[in-house]
């Protein structure tokens, strides 16, 4: 048996967190504890740390267990660290001891891999992130900086009590980046594609910023599509019906298979987000004599559209583009949405109007050997990323650089 299947096999049996010292303190009269079940933390105290984004809300997570989707058996173990003031929440922190690294869009095979080599355990590992959700945006849920680095060193103190290899937030915001800075991490750079509205009142507008080759070019694809006799819907709330809804499934899976995956998420999930957050939900629907063909989900935060999944019973030149980036744009520009997010990689967005900006990782290894070789190899790495983002900005499908403003990293 290798090393590495020995630890696959041993972090199997692992499905939470052994122990964890509950701290309190009677002079700010606050404590910490780990809850197991999101079902067991009021809803309307979480929602209220977590503030617009979606994929915080107590809602959506609970959706995760409840589906079976972020689950022990899926080697998404979910732990909440909490902190009370007052018997009041007043900070959370969304964990997951994890067995394998499958669904985190933040890539550490290769750090996996040395501790197998060398006869050590990589997993379980704990993490803090949106399961199979790539969005920049709050991980520390507190409204002050001393409490955001509180639950970052509790967390620690948490995976180090429990002899885990590692702890890892990905995407944090910025200002949870401070207090993970404060509390010993490493940061590791990455890159998104997102698309900004500079106050465009028609899609045309939008076109009239870019350059003439690559405007002649979205107008080109606009054209087989229409040509191809495909016509598109958005459907929102409660014109999302389960006919929309089991297609846009079936469109869902399909992708994964065809990348030769299983789809990390299930019918179930989705039911559960329309029936407790159809406000978030739209569908961009693609028609040939009106039946469906294509589809692409996307989920609407208070200013921003998250591009999340699609997927085409048949392929149409020009359709993927049209209905994840081109459709959405469009939706931006009519609702006065400021950003559109298209996701984990693909440099094929910065032709659509998208453009580059950073995205952060923080990682803590409790064996300093390998922290040390690991902070060596993000020093040599930054580097590369700045250097990417360099080639991408000289490659900017705007005319002008006012056009491609963005700021210089992601954040929710």
């Amino acid at each position: 048996m290798t090393n590495a299947t020995a630890a696959s096999r041993q972090a199997a049996t692992i499905q939470h967190i052994a122990s964890f010292t509950g701290l309190s303190d009677t002079t700010l009269t606050h404590s910490l504890q780990l809850a197991r079940h999101l079902s067991d933390i009021d809803a309307s105290q979480w929602n209220a740390l977590a503030g617009p984004c979606p994929f915080l809300r107590h809602e959506y997570l609970l959706a995760l267990e409840q589906a079976g989707c972020a689950v022990p058996a899926t080697g998404w173990a979910p732990h909440y660290l909490l902190l009370t003031r007052d018997k009041n929440l007043a900070g959370a922190m969304p964990l997951y001891l994890k067995t394998h690294s499958r669904g985190e869009y933040v890539f550490d095979h290769a750090w996996a891999n040395a501790f197998a080599r060398n006869g050590l355990d990589y997993y379980p590992k704990l993490l803090s992130a949106i399961p199979f959700t790539p969005v920049p945006g709050p991980r520390i849920l507190a409204r002050s900086h001393a409490d955001r680095v509180s639950l970052a060193r509790h967390a620690v103190d948490m995976a180090r009590e429990n002899a885990l290899s590692s702890l890892h937030v990905l995407f944090p915001s910025s200002e949870d980046r401070l207090a993970l800075s404060e509390a010993g991490f490493m940061f590791r750079e990455n890159v998104q594609f997102h698309w900004f509205n500079q106050g465009y009142a028609t899609f045309d507008d939008f076109l009239a910023g870019m350059s003439q080759q690559k405007r002649k070019k979205i107008r080109q694809d606009k054209k087989k599509v229409a040509q191809a006799g495909i016509r598109f819907r958005w459907l929102t709330g409660s014109e999302i019906n389960d006919d929309a809804l089991t297609f846009f499934f079936r469109c869902y899976c399909q992708t994964y298979l065809e990348h030769g995956n299983p789809p990390y998420l299930n019918l179930d999930f989705f039911q559960r987000l329309h029936r407790f957050m159809p406000g978030n939900l739209m569908l961009v629907l693609a028609e040939r004599d009106a039946l469906p063909i294509a589809c692409a989900l996307n989920v609407v935060g208070e200013s921003a559209l998250y591009g999340r999944y699609w997927g085409a019973t048949r392929f149409v030149s020009g359709l993927h583009f049209e209905t994840c980036y081109v459709q959405a744009i469009d939706y931006c520009i009519q609702r006065g949405i400021a950003v559109f997010e298209g996701g984990a990689q693909g440099e094929h967005k910065l032709s659509r109007g998208l453009v580059p900006v950073k995205t952060y990782s923080a990682h803590w290894v409790r064996d300093r050997r390998y922290a040390q070789a690991i902070e060596q190899y993000l020093r040599q790495e930054t580097p590369a990323v700045e250097g990417y983002m360099d080639v991408l900005r000289q490659h900017s499908p705007f005319k002008h650089a006012a056009d491609a403003d963005a700021p210089p990293e992601a954040d929710a």
